[in-house]
């Protein structure tokens, strides 16, 4: 399994399966960075095989995630969101940020569909982007030969 992380207070969590699927996603709030420091060790031991560990983001709060899988001996990918938005993304459709963020929705929910995973009623934009880390991840790590064809970028 690989545990994609949008990192920040309010995190974006996706988990894929070695076929290169997504499994799950969410958005958790965890408040400020103390929380967020006690709730990581939980979030990784509740998954079973977890092998992978890909996170977008650095600084302090990105340290929290790293300890914790070199403690567990996960494999990590960093990467920053120009990483996979250059590769997943058009660029008329990431000209700014926000626009970036609106086609991440648009892209992630066609992963979900693609997946089988239960669609959303709504999606925050930090689910989506850790939804396209995962898709990224799984790509660079040689889960998948190749982005799958949703149906145009979005």
């Amino acid at each position: 399994m690989l545990l994609a992380v949008d990192i920040g207070v309010r995190c974006g969590l996706a988990c894929y399966g070695r076929d290169g699927r997504l499994r799950w996603y969410r958005s958790s709030n965890f408040g400020d960075a103390a929380r967020l420091r006690r709730a990581i060790p939980g979030l990784l031991d509740a998954i079973d095989g977890l092998e992978w560990l890909a996170c977008e983001g650095g600084g302090s709060l990105a340290a929290l995630w790293l300890r914790q899988a070199e403690q567990r001996e996960l494999q990590v990918l960093l990467c920053q969101a120009a990483d996979w938005r250059q590769r997943l993304l058009l660029p008329r459709q990431r000209r700014s940020g926000g626009l970036a963020k609106e086609q991440a929705g648009i892209l992630a929910r066609k992963v979900i569909g693609w997946s089988g995973t239960r669609r959303p009623s709504s999606l925050r934009h930090d689910a989506a982007e850790a939804i396209l880390i995962g898709l990224y991840a799984v790509v660079r790590i040689g889960w998948l030969d190749a982005f799958p064809d949703l149906g145009g970028r979005s």
